[in-house]
C-alpha cells in the first residue's frame, strides 16, 4: 500500500515505480479522507490520517499488508505500524524522519512558497523535489512528463483545506520533543529507509544531524539507502535503482 507526499494525489506516482513494484507484486495506491477524490475533511494530524488508513484497508479485507509511505506519507506509515503492528508487515520509509526531531518545525520559506501556495505548477515541484544540478533538472522534466501523459479521467486535485490540514500535521510532527523520538524503537517489523543527502522538506536545521541515520539508529530492525544527487526524493528520481533493493527487501506476499 502506497502513502502520498504532501497535497499528492493517485497522479503524482510515477508510472515507472508502480510498474516496477507491481511487477512481483499488487500494489494498492488511494486518495485517504479528504485527498482528491475522496470525499471527507482531511484530518490535521498524522495519527488520524493513520486511523483513516487502517479503515480503509479493512474495508478492502486486508489484513496484512508491506507499507510505502512518502515523504508525509512514511510519517503516517510510522504510526500505523504503531497502531496496528499486526497489520503491518513491512515498512518503507521514503523522504522520512522521526516525529520530534530536531530542525522539523516547518518546512523552508523557499519550499513552502514553492508547493504551499493556493495554485501549484511544475516550476515549484522541480525547485522542491529536484536538485539543481543539470541531472537533477533532467530527471525532474522526465518525471513531470510521465505524471502528466495521462490527460482523461484523472483524479481530482487536493484542496486547500487538505493543504492547510496536511501542513498543520507536518508542524505538529516537527515540534521538537526529544522524548518522541523513542516510540520508533516499538516498531519491530523490518524497515527499509530512502532519503536523499540533501532534502530540504525532511532535512533539520542543526548541523550534522541527519533524518535517515536518526532513524535507523532508533529502528531495531532496518536497511538504509541514502542517494545523492536527489534533493530527498528517491521515489521520484530514482526509481529504477530505489526498487530493485526495495523488490529484495520487500519479497512479495505468498499468493
Amino acid at each position: 500500500m502506497l502513502l502520498q507526499h504532501f497535497r499528492g494525489n493517485l497522479e503524482n506516482w510515477d508510472p515507472e515505480l508502480i510498474d516496477a513494484l507491481a511487477a512481483s507484486r499488487d500494489v494498492i495506491a488511494f486518495d485517504n479522507v479528504g485527498v482528491g477524490a475522496t470525499t471527507g475533511t482531511t484530518p490535521h494530524t498524522f495519527a488520524q490520517m493513520a486511523d483513516d488508513a487502517i479503515v480503509f484497508v479493512e474495508a478492502i479485507g486486508l489484513d496484512s499488508i508491506d507499507v510505502l509511505g512518502f515523504s508525509i506519507g512514511s510519517f503516517i506509515a510510522q504510526e500505523i505500524a504503531l497502531t496496528r503492528p499486526s497489520l503491518v508487515a513491512k515498512l518503507i520509509l521514503a523522504s522520512t524522519a522521526p516525529q520530534g526531531a530536531p530542525g522539523m518545525h516547518g518546512w523552508a520559506p523557499d519550499i513552502i512558497g514553492a508547493i504551499g501556495e493556493p495554485t501549484t505548477d511544475a516550476k515549484g515541484m522541480l525547485h522542491a523535489f529536484f536538485t539543481k544540478s543539470p541531472a537533477g533538472r533532467d530527471a525532474g522534466e522526465q518525471f513531470l512528463g510521465r505524471i502528466f501523459t495521462r490527460t482523461a479521467g484523472r483524479d481530482e486535485e487536493t484542496t486547500w483545506q487538505t493543504r492547510n490540514a496536511q501542513y498543520d500535521a507536518v508542524v505538529k510532527w516537527g515540534t521538537p520533543n526529544f522524548g518522541m523520538l523513542q516510540r520508533l524503537a516499538a516498531i519491530q517489523q523490518p524497515v527499509f529507509i530512502a532519503n536523499g543527502d540533501d532534502d530540504r522538506m525532511i532535512w533539520p536545521g542543526e548541523p550534522g544531524w541527519r533524518p535517515t541515520r536518526s532513524t535507523a539508529d532508533i529502528l531495531p530492525d532496518d536497511r538504509e539507502l541514502l542517494h545523492g544527487d536527489v534533493e530527498g526524493h528517491p521515489v521520484i528520481k530514482t526509481f529504477t535503482r530505489w526498487a530493485r533493493p526495495t523488490s529484495t527487501t520487500i519479497a512479495p506476499h505468498p499468493s
